[in-house]
């Protein structure tokens, strides 16, 4: 998965297309981000205990990797990842469109 926790992404298709947010979550094994403030959903929860309080509370849900692109921080233009290896043999990865590390 190129995308990490903490990137800033875009949204490329679906209700909330041309959006940005800041990825709170990354699933791997299923291949889905959870974006701050993308793809909100309403949950309806009911109180388990007495005096416990119900109600509809409003959550981010996750959404496929796939939907997604990085924004690169420097130039603020959606980019693809790229990795070069620096001369420690780190694996850095670069925006392609200004050749910044990211």
């Amino acid at each position: 998965m190129n995308i990490k926790k903490n990137d800033t992404v875009v949204v490329l298709s679906g209700k909330d297309k041309g959006k940005q947010g800041k990825v709170l979550e990354t699933m791997p094994k299923s291949g889905k981000v959870i974006v701050e403030g993308i793809n909100v959903a309403t949950v309806h929860n009911k109180a388990r205990r007495p005096g416990e309080q119900g109600g509809i509370v409003r959550k981010e849900i996750p959404m496929y990797a796939c939907k997604v692109m990085r924004v690169c921080p420097k130039c603020g233009k959606p980019t693809r990842p790229a990795y070069k290896l620096a001369a420690d043999g780190a694996k850095n990865r670069v925006c392609k469109k200004c050749g910044e590390t990211i």
